[in-house]
């Protein structure tokens, strides 16, 4: 059923002629900027319906014309994808589908990323730790086959080289290039976790993110960021103390979906403060903004 609101401001946006629309893509690779502008700003105007007739020039044999429809729809669609994720962010619940979640955060910034492709990489990577784990594993047994698999097999690995790469918080970039931060590789340790029913949760310790196996039998604390390192409690107070910020108990409690997604924000809210791109802070801080309600 489409909402009364869609309707008017359906028929508020005017319908463009084929004559109309190749007078724009004209204008849109003219030599002048002033003029490139002006062009973008009067196509922007027919809100996301353009992007429809504009793809096609998309693969232009003018250089700059491609480029130029190209950034026009782009801009488009992660318009459309940060309208997603902000609906996401504001009416979602506490445990809110963390994968959903971090799919639709992606898509923020590539918004032509092929997600399910992405999760039937996980669903693979979850079937063939199935295969390797018996049904009457001990915990540890379990975990340490799940590094082997995950960070000696896989390759995945701690970006130690370039800790503040925002890329290192896009999951999809993270599963290309096998390379993350601390909370986007316990993301791959949450997700597969998941599809394998085991009982693991993200841990948001001050300055770092760690994940947690525990049954009634059982807890042991996993640094995805280095390696899968298995810790007991007594580790993470260590680490506590050692880096400053003093033993709470609360620290070591389990992050809800809600959280870890808005510190997922904060950490690339800081790298695009530090690195100047001030739209893409804005950007964060707005989903910060949502997320904290």
């Amino acid at each position: 059923m489409v909402h009364a609101d869609a309707t008017v401001a359906a028929q508020q946006t005017p319908t463009l002629s084929e004559s109309q629309k190749a007078a724009l893509v004209n204008l849109l690779s003219d030599d002048d900027p002033a003029i490139y502008q002006t062009i973008r700003s009067k196509i922007l105007s027919y809100g996301p319906t353009v992007s429809a007739w504009l793809r096609p020039h998309t693969f232009s044999p003018d250089p700059v014309l491609r480029r130029r429809a190209q950034e026009i729809v782009q801009h488009l669609a992660r318009q459309d994808a940060d309208n997603r994720f902000l609906a996401f962010c504001l009416h979602e619940a506490e445990g809110l589908d963390l994968e959903a979640g971090i799919w639709l955060l992606c898509q923020t910034q590539y918004p032509d990323i092929n997600v399910a492709a992405y999760q039937a990489l996980l669903d693979s990577y979850a079937a063939d730790l199935r295969e390797r784990i018996g049904l009457t594993a001990g915990a540890e047994k379990i975990l340490n086959t799940i590094n082997d698999y995950v960070f000696t097999q896989l390759g995945y690995e701690g970006n130690e080289a370039n800790y503040y790469d925002p890329e290192n918080s896009y999951l999809n970039r993270v599963m290309d290039r096998r390379t993350g931060n601390p909370i986007s590789l316990c993301g791959i340790y949450l997700l597969v976790g998941r599809r394998l029913r085991l009982p693991i949760a993200g841990i948001g310790l001050p300055g770092h993110f760690l994940c947690r196996f525990q049954t009634p039998k059982d807890e042991i604390f996993i640094d995805a960021f280095h390696k899968g390192r298995l810790m007991t409690k007594g580790d993470c107070i260590k680490y506590l103390l050692q880096s400053g910020h003093g033993y709470d108990e609360s620290h070591l409690a389990p992050v809800t979906p809600r959280r870890t997604l808005l510190r997922i924000c904060s950490n690339l809210h800081k790298i695009y403060v530090d690195l100047e791109l001030v739209a893409e802070a804005s950007r964060m801080q707005r989903y910060m903004v949502a997320l904290a309600k």
